[in-house]
């Protein structure tokens, strides 16, 4: 199967994909975009998908698919070893409730049309967005250290010993927070899971430094 992967290199929902791939054992053509120079808001990337969002990875009939998790479930399906959710129905929510902690709760309002918004419509500075910025990640990361570090099922990883889909939004969530230079000293289950994550080429290899748009 050949796959292309439309993305941008600083995105968070990228390197989600981008370590989902790899831990796959998945190659792709990667496609690069800069968003703050509208490149996804062009007609052609508006069919691929009318979000103008990243990212979207282009199967080899020509299907477009969006939305990082969706995408990556789509991918466990389609090619079920290694798995990134478990089988088990209550390990399997809670993979998901961890994920969506970081991917619905924190990156919504953190992303860049988000925080452009904020400094449009309101007058917010540089300072403002990042005091924006912070404010929900620590809220959400104390959440996630508490679930991760109070929970029995959480092991080298967020679910056991391997990774998954929650590991990557969190690997993921921390490249992210390096752009407000927010450290991780609060949080030393997600810290250590952190690093357990960047051990692993699957992961290190995904990140936004390491890849060809990165600048």
């Amino acid at each position: 199967m050949t796959l292309r992967l439309h993305n941008f290199f600083r995105s968070s929902t990228s390197t989600r994909l981008r370590a989902a791939l790899n831990l796959k054992g998945l190659a792709y053509d990667y496609v690069p975009y800069a968003l703050r120079k509208g490149e996804t808001r062009t007609p052609e990337f508006l069919r691929r998908n009318p979000q103008g969002l990243v990212p979207v990875l282009e199967l080899e009939d020509g299907q477009h698919l969006t939305q990082s998790l969706a995408i990556i479930e789509w991918l466990d399906e389609t090619h079920p070893q290694p798995a990134l959710l478990p089988r088990d129905p209550e390990a399997r929510a809670r993979v998901r409730a961890l994920s969506y902690m970081i991917a619905m709760e924190i990156h919504p309002l953190n992303n860049l049309r988000v925080l452009m918004r904020v400094g449009e419509q309101f007058g917010a500075d540089e300072n403002a967005q990042k005091a924006w910025f912070t404010h929900w990640v620590n809220l959400g990361f104390d959440a996630l250290e508490a679930e991760l570090s109070q929970n029995p099922e959480t092991g080298r990883f967020c679910c056991g010993d391997e990774p998954g889909m929650a590991d990557i939004c969190l690997y993921a969530q921390v490249w992210n927070n390096r752009r407000f230079d927010i450290p991780l000293d609060a949080w030393p289950t997600i810290a250590r899971i952190y690093a357990a994550c960047d051990t692993l080429p699957a992961f290190s290899d995904a990140a936004p430094s390491r890849q060809p748009d990165a600048q």
